[in-house]
């Protein structure tokens, strides 16, 4: 069994929060000394009853919250904003201590919450490197052995002795993450750094933290990446209003989450034409996904065909209505967009003013289990972006036991199409045997 680095045994971190009196303004010399003699007040008069101070209140960021990590394993931390995730890696990280509860460490802690803290804009990137280093917890020797990796790492050589206040946002962000990188921690904390960068240098950011986990470190990640998430970590913990909703196996625990991020949201109706989304040229007025010869009620199955519903209002004559959709799986994922390349007989001809609907006929087999999210785009005239709606549908499609095969768990994949395909016998003289034809 492997040797347990990290544990919390039911931790707890409250803030008390404080309210200022609406129309109070800032807060003067005279006002510190009357809230000092009401506290002196309060003390004396301490037998008398009590009443609730309504500018202070508690707040709970996390509440009974427990958990182990294994040397070598990479926790996923994932939930929304405001859910606790970055208290708890202040708390791993010894930033500041629970409220209630125990942590346990073993081994050298690294923490990377902020990518950049401790760079000094008027220092080139070369002293930088000594100095963030050091702020990180690397010794001078540890710093000068590993220099070399560190600049090439972040590919500023050609400007590793120009002050990094000159430096572009994209090589601040390198320079900061490759010092970080090359720590050598039992425990490395990271928050959010997989959110930075390009898409080149978030890919070898990864490789640097899968490199690290098969050397044995143990990493603790928290980001709203969830592909990054499902193929760094070895297990995941979701938190939720301060307490953890679910643990284990990465994909399993973020189809959880996923499930709740979004509420469903198969139909919307805007009855209102003045207070619907849109603008003086066109508003929204129902849109709603139904199985084919179905309502907006029943579920959606991989295995039916499905139609997309979108009716807006035209408020201006003369304009030509061109609308797309975005089609988004349960990993923010862009599956297709789609728009008409027939729209006869209105192709290139001016709408009217009124009422028009347009439907999207999705077939059978094409998407996958799963929770998934549409966007709307109407333009003008192909080219002329008049609106945008997000997540206009929000939809689970629900999965099926029909046309399986063998294979009875969860498909992989952003979609699931049903492809054909034949099986032949070999024989060693050159006979050709059909033993199946799917098409």
């Amino acid at each position: 069994m492997s040797k347990i680095v990290l544990q919390a045994q039911g931790i707890g971190k409250k803030y008390i929060l404080r309210h200022q009196t609406p129309g109070a303004g800032r807060v003067t010399l005279r006002d510190k000394i009357v809230e000092h003699a009401a506290s002196v007040g309060r003390w004396l008069s301490a037998n008398t009853p009590a009443r609730a101070n309504p500018s202070r209140e508690e707040f709970w960021a996390l509440r009974d919250v427990s958990l182990k990590v294994a040397q070598g394993d990479v926790l996923g931390i994932i939930g929304r904003n405001g859910s606790g995730k970055s208290t708890l890696l202040k708390l791993i990280s010894q930033i500041t201590e629970p409220t209630e509860g125990r942590i346990t460490l073993r081994g050298r802690v690294a923490s990377l919450l902020e990518v950049g803290t401790g760079f000094h804009p008027e220092l080139t990137g070369r002293e930088n490197i000594f100095l963030n280093g050091a702020i990180l917890g690397m010794t001078r020797d540890e710093i000068r052995r590993k220099f070399d990796q560190i600049v090439a790492f972040a590919e500023v050589e050609q400007f590793l002795d120009t002050p990094i206040k000159r430096y572009s946002s994209g090589m601040y962000i390198r320079l900061a993450f490759a010092v970080a990188a090359h720590l050598e921690p039992e425990i490395l904390i990271v928050d959010e750094v997989l959110a930075v960068g390009d898409v080149a240098f978030q890919k070898k950011c990864l490789r640097r933290m899968n490199d690290a986990a098969r050397e044995g470190r143990t990493i603790v990640l928290v980001s709203h990446n969830m592909l990054s998430i499902e193929a760094l970590c070895t297990q995941a913990v979701w938190l939720h209003g301060g307490r953890v909703m679910g643990t284990g196996e990465p994909h399993r625990i973020i189809s959880q989450y996923l499930r709740t991020a979004f509420s469903p949201l198969p139909q919307q109706d805007w009855q209102d034409k003045a207070s619907a989304p849109g603008n003086d040229q066109v508003r929204l007025h129902r849109a709603l996904i139904r199985p084919k010869g179905g309502t907006a009620a029943d579920p959606v199955r991989v295995c039916d065909a499905c139609v997309m519903e979108f009716e807006l209002w035209n408020l201006r004559p003369n304009t030509y209505l061109y609308v797309g959709i975005q089609f988004y799986n349960d990993h923010g994922i862009l599956i297709f967009e789609s728009a008409p390349v027939d729209a006869t007989p209105w192709l290139g001809k001016a709408f009217p003013v009124g009422l028009f609907k347009f439907a999207c006929h999705v077939p059978a087999n094409l998407l996958n289990a799963g929770v998934h999210r549409v966007t709307l785009v109407v333009s003008k005239n192909e080219d002329v972006l008049l609106h945008k709606e997000d997540d206009i549908l929000v939809f689970e499609v629900a999965d099926s036991t029909e046309k399986r095969g063998g294979w009875y768990g969860s498909w992989d994949g952003a979609v699931r199409p049903i492809l054909a395909w034949d099986t032949q016998l070999l024989g060693a003289d050159g006979a050709v045997t059909k033993l199946s034809n799917a098409g």
